[in-house]
């Protein structure tokens, strides 16, 4: 992942770019660039949308990934650091006991 930050920071401040990239407009991509992933499965399912032309899906989530990895950047957020403590969370929230194919929300264990 730091080769990954290392390019993208590496592009917006050839482009200076950095003083446009505060946390609330950061937030605020991450969310458009959400919708606009979506967009290419409103009205279809998720295996007509994988069937066909994944081009516009693969940049609309690197759009979101560029922007998370950023807006942790500029936190001062090690990705690898976040994602492991989330997943530990995750783990006494969804124990292999009583989550393992289930769907439910752990508040309805």
């Amino acid at each position: 992942m730091n080769q990954s930050m290392d390019k993208i920071n590496k592009f917006r401040d050839e482009r200076d770019w950095r003083q446009f990239h505060n946390p609330k407009d950061l937030s605020i991509s991450i969310s458009l660039e959400a919708a606009e992933l979506l967009e290419n499965f409103q009205w279809r399912t998720s295996e007509e949308v994988l069937a066909g032309d994944t081009e516009n899906v693969k940049e609309e989530l690197a759009d979101i990934l560029i922007y998370s990895f950023m807006l942790a950047s500029d936190l001062g957020l090690d990705i690898d650091e976040i994602i492991a403590e989330k997943l530990l969370k995750n783990n006494l929230k969804y124990p292999i006991s009583t989550s393992k194919g289930s769907n439910k929300k752990y508040t309805d264990f």
